[in-house]
């Protein structure tokens, strides 16, 4: 895998939420090699802040050699990131991490918050490629974001805390609610939800592949600080860990075991 770092233009930045920003960079080198549920490293040019700060791709444009992130600000990285504008630029990395394996048969697609907008790119790229079925299935706090492109590809079910979006409560609510079915479940979301749909797909009998969230510090499975438990036995470490940077951050549902 090409893994390339660079300065990378913004093309353009909009607030699409509280606090929730959509950022189009020009990168053709990651464009060029990126695949859905793969993430980028961003750094600072604050250099008090050493540390870079992992995003997930929401699209990739290979023809116009552009990706797009979509994240929320939760500390003083992201905020800076927040202020930047068309023409400004900021040192990259990527792709990093391993993907989703794609299978064209039923597919439904499961986000919650900012574990939506990797779940965008992937949609894109099963309807594209003629899969048999796509639906996404999109967990909200509260307000929604980018639910109109999720729409212009496939059919999408929602849940939110309040029930003003689809129904009331979890995604997993949603799915038994709309009575949903598939023989492939991808998802990305906080670790509850991948709790529960880790649960749901063992009991159903339906492969699942899990993206899961983690904080991170080199993002390239060197500092052995993202790791997560699972049931073989890892190479690196030779224990029953994995390193969510380099070895996921997609996992299958049987391959993860939760400390």
């Amino acid at each position: 895998m090409a893994i390339t770092k660079t300065m990378a233009s913004v093309i353009r930045q909009e607030c699409i939420g509280t606090g929730i920003y959509s950022i189009w960079l020009e990168a053709k080198e990651i464009a060029d090699h990126a695949r859905a549920g793969q993430f980028v490293n961003l750094y600072c040019k604050d250099a008090s802040r050493l540390l870079p700060r992992p995003i997930s791709l929401c699209e990739i444009n290979r023809d116009h050699g552009t990706i797009r992130l979509v994240y929320r600000v939760a500390g003083k990285g992201t905020e800076e990131f927040s202020h930047l504008h068309t023409d400004h630029q900021i040192e990259i990395m990527g792709p990093l991490g391993n993907g989703f394996t794609q299978q064209l048969n039923r597919a439904i697609l499961i986000g919650g918050g900012i574990g939506i907008p990797p779940m965008l790119q992937l949609a894109k790229e099963l309807t594209e490629q003629g899969a048999d079925q796509v639906k996404a299935v999109l967990g909200y706090r509260d307000e929604v974001f980018l639910d109109k492109e999720f729409a212009d590809i496939c059919p999408v079910y929602y849940a939110s805390e309040d029930g003003r979006h689809g129904v009331k409560g979890t995604v997993m609510d949603a799915i038994r609610s709309y009575a949903l079915n598939g023989d492939m479940i991808y998802a990305c979301g906080p670790t509850p939800m991948l709790k529960a749909v880790q649960a749901y797909a063992l009991e159903h009998g339906i492969t699942a592949q899990l993206s899961l969230e983690e904080r991170m510090a080199c993002g390239i499975g060197a500092c052995l600080a993202c790791v997560c438990s699972s049931k073989e036995t890892d190479a690196h470490t030779h224990v029953h860990n994995k390193r969510v940077c380099k070895d996921g951050p997609v996992f299958f549902a049987e391959e993860v075991e939760w400390a």
